[in-house]
């Protein structure tokens, strides 16, 4: 009975003994194997064999976000859940990009201004064994070294570089922190600034701020508009009154032009006339010019006395001699007939 009881215990020991030598690692994952207190190796993903007792894996501090329901009053109706943040030990070391979302802080511009910040920050493990043995607490670590980092950053600029400058802080922080970090076998990828909130009365009267600014630039655009607009109507007249002035000045040189033209024809026309007219009578009229001024003279009383309102006509005082004259000539020509019959 003893030998059965001897034995029992013994295969229950083996099937213990088999079970823990048998470790699971998953993928992304690992673990740091120690004998018997010293480290050995480092697991890869996949079935390991380790021998139980002697071989230990290795816990490291690690931080989980959780939810978890938040107690309401029961005539609410709506069930409300928080975030939280675990800490605890675990055994598997996660290979993969971590996300850590620290608590929002407060930080001292250079400007004396108070201001609150929340920054995620995401980081990996490279070097588990680093992780482990050269840092107490990777996770808490990072967060402190964060914060003081952060602080650092934000105290060399003023609020408004503050608010306006996220990638160059987040530029900053990435180098600082990557640089501190890779001695605990950790690589910081990115930081990334979520909210940067100033105190209330500082956003207000940065809204004020705003809201003049905006004023004063629509005021400067209305302005220029309205400059841009006299301007160009200036131009506007500008152009019409000398294409105007140049449309008057074509139409006087054509209208000069053409009574230049009309003059000249007129004369060419009176003097072939005259020609004309002192050949026909060179030989019964001597003086032809008096003959063409009394022709004249009399073309101008049939306009005269061509009115319906013409009721008075005044001569001038040479016109006797002329209408003499043309008594002469109609005497000259009646001889003339006379002497041809």
């Amino acid at each position: 009975m003893g030998i059965i009881i001897l034995l029992g215990v013994l295969a229950l020991f083996i099937i213990i003994w088999v079970i823990n030598g048998f470790q699971i690692v998953q993928q992304s994952e690992t673990m740091v194997i120690e004998r018997l207190g010293k480290y050995s190796r480092t697991l890869s993903s996949g079935i390991n064999i380790i021998l139980p007792i002697i071989d230990k894996p290795r816990s490291i501090d690690w931080r989980f976000v959780k939810e978890r329901p938040v107690r309401t009053h029961e005539m609410d109706g709506v069930e409300r859940r928080e975030v939280v943040v675990v800490s605890k030990k675990v055994v598997k070391i996660d290979l993969r990009e971590t996300v850590y979302d620290f608590p929002r802080q407060n930080v001292i511009t250079k400007d004396n201004v108070i201001t609150e910040i929340n920054a995620l920050l995401y980081f990996q493990v490279v070097n588990p064994v680093k992780a482990i043995y050269e840092i107490a607490n990777l996770p808490d670590a990072i967060e402190k070294l964060t914060q003081t980092t952060l602080r650092n950053v934000i105290g060399e600029m003023d609020l408004d570089q503050t608010l306006t400058s996220r990638d160059t802080i987040n530029s900053k922080l990435r180098a600082v922190l990557d640089d501190a970090c890779h001695k605990w076998g950790v690589k910081v990828n990115r930081v990334e600034l979520q909210d940067i909130n100033p105190p209330r009365d500082i956003r207000d009267a940065m809204e004020k701020q705003m809201r003049a600014e905006r004023d004063r630039r629509q005021k400067i655009l209305e302005a220029e508009g309205t400059k841009a607009k006299l301007i160009l109507e200036a131009e506007g007249r500008k152009v019409a009154e000398i294409n105007q002035a140049e449309g008057e000045k074509q139409a006087q040189i054509l209208k000069a032009e053409g009574q230049a033209q009309a003059r000249l024809k007129v004369a060419q026309a009176e003097a072939a006339a005259v020609e004309v007219i002192s050949t026909a009578v060179k030989d019964t009229i001597p003086d032809t010019v008096n003959y063409l001024v009394a022709i004249r003279y009399v073309d101008t009383f049939k306009e005269m006395v061509s009115g319906q309102d013409n009721k008075v006509i005044y001569l001038p005082y040479e016109a006797t001699g002329i209408l003499s004259s043309i008594g002469g000539i109609k005497e000259l020509l009646s001889n003339n007939r006379l002497n041809t019959e």
